[in-house]
């Protein structure tokens, strides 16, 4: 989605494994970029039912920076094991969920993309359920759906590092084409048809597999239990 915080082209792969440590603890957070497009992660701890959002320092999730914010802003609050937000008529410029504008108290689902002012955050809800930002292919289908086994097979050991550790690097080369007893160079061309597959292709070499292993693990096409 045009925007999100969650796009891995505007992320360092520092960053990229400070999300991964974030879903690890399995409990809702917000992902946003500060004034100095600066990541920035909010836990939505379980002993806090109401959080609020704007201007003000005093407020818990403060844009300062953003003048389109109001001072405060809109309000998510806790119900039972879901997350909502809310406006009330409290904003100047409202509040928008996946570009549609909240006009009643709204349900969040893992990957909405909430805007306020000129600020955009994803609510993020590990665990089980549908995601609205899936990996897609150009055509629009789900990646994991049209991965080779081979490929799958490469991708899975890339990303078990993450398996016990959310805070790990991604498998090299060298260690892939061991597990899967496979030619180093064999590991290197799935690897070319997996940043192709996931469209990044064209990311400094240096974040291409923080960012691969971060989409795989995030839209989809694996799941934790694949590792």
């Amino acid at each position: 989605m045009a925007g999100s915080p969650l796009r891995p082209h505007v992320a360092t792969p520092a960053e990229l494994r400070e999300r991964l440590r974030a879903e690890a603890a399995a409990a809702p957070f917000l992902v946003l970029r500060d004034e100095d497009d600066r990541q920035v992660i909010v836990e939505l701890v379980a002993d806090r039912a109401r959080i609020t959002i704007g201007r003000d320092e005093a407020t818990d999730v403060a844009l300062a920076w953003d003048a389109r914010v109001s001072r405060t802003h809109a309000t998510l609050e806790r119900l039972g094991s879901d997350w909502t937000i809310a406006d009330d008529g409290l904003s100047r410029n409202g509040t928008w969920v996946n570009e549609e504008r909240v006009t009643a108290r709204r349900r969040l689902r893992d990957g909405d993309i909430v805007r306020v002012g000129a600020t955009t955050m994803a609510f993020c809800a590990p665990g089980p359920g549908p995601r609205s930002d899936a990996t897609l292919t150009a055509e629009g289908v789900p990646v994991g759906d049209v991965l080779t086994s081979a490929q799958r097979r490469v991708l899975v050991a890339l990303c078990r590092p993450y398996r016990d550790a959310a805070f790990a690097t991604p498998a090299s080369n060298p260690a892939i084409a061991r597990e899967l007893s496979l030619s180093v160079d064999a590991v290197k061309s799935t690897m070319r048809a997996l940043f192709d597959l996931f469209g990044i292709g064209d990311l400094p070499q240096n974040e291409k597999r923080a960012s691969l292993a971060v989409q795989a693990l995030r839209g989809g096409a694996l799941s934790r239990r694949d590792l």
